[in-house]
């Protein structure tokens, strides 16, 4: 199965950033793609959240920030050239708003994010448990919030628009990130520092998602209130990532 994006010349010319932004090549089979999409979320999540969790008390909003933000960066060169390297469904979502990918791709490159999501939380969970006074209740997986489970108690509308708001601006980066207007072999850096300048921001808001996947793991393993706040963490995302496709398709 093919994803076309632009023309074959146009295609050539782009190489590897333009695999980033989810244009690959073709004889790369499509279950390769499918896993990496699963191998890549889930060392985000483990390395994100796990820092959080792990070592949280020791590097604190900035050393978790630089943590997934740096995860993107390095996922974005390992499996960048196989999948495109989303890892984020509201990444996939937008690029299906673009035109850059088709439904059926789309669908499967979400459901193995969530799967990655789900497994990389819970590798984080066991690791956790043999850490000296940790309880799932306590110490939590660095699960999404708002109101009272948001790190400084920012309400509903504010986490709403934080997260809305920064994964349009996310997209956007990766979309002019991959452009064929800049220059080439280098979208994974603005990519991955984009991300953390995002969750320098909004750590303290909603303890920062910008993608359901990550969010969906840890919810569904802490439960309650984590779990039932989890829409927000889906929806938001979701439309800043569509509005970022319509914007860019506007301006490029």
């Amino acid at each position: 199965m093919e994803i076309h994006i632009r023309s074959l010349d146009r295609l050539t010319r782009n190489n590897s950033d333009a695999k980033l932004a989810g244009v690959y090549m073709s004889t790369i089979p499509d279950m390769k793609k499918y896993g990496a999409e699963l191998l890549g979320t889930f060392v985000l999540v483990l390395m994100g959240c796990g820092s959080a969790v792990l070592a949280g008390q020791h590097i604190g909003f900035v050393g978790v920030a630089f943590a997934f933000g740096l995860s993107v960066l390095a996922m974005a060169y390992a499996i960048g050239g196989i999948s495109g390297c989303h890892i984020n469904p509201a990444v996939s979502v937008a690029m299906l708003a673009a035109g850059k990918m088709k439904a059926k791709d789309t669908l499967i490159y979400v459901v193995m994010q969530c799967i990655g999501g789900i497994v990389g939380a819970a590798v984080v969970y066991v690791i956790a448990l043999g850490m000296p006074g940790y309880s799932l209740a306590a110490g939590g997986l660095a699960q999404n919030g708002y109101d009272a489970q948001s790190p400084l108690g920012f309400s509903m509308l504010s986490g709403f628009a934080t997260e809305a708001v920064l994964t349009f601006i996310f997209l956007l980066v990766i979309f002019g990130s991959t452009s064929d207007k800049v220059p080439k072999g280098f979208a994974g850096i603005p990519i991955g520092l984009s991300l953390v300048l995002i969750h320098l921001v909004s750590i303290p808001v909603t303890n920062t998602s910008v993608n359901p996947a990550r969010s969906l793991g840890p919810a569904l393993i802490v439960g309650g209130t984590a779990l039932s706040q989890l829409w927000l963490f889906w929806v938001a995302p979701i439309i800043g990532g569509i509005l970022a496709a319509v914007v860019w398709r506007l301006l490029e």
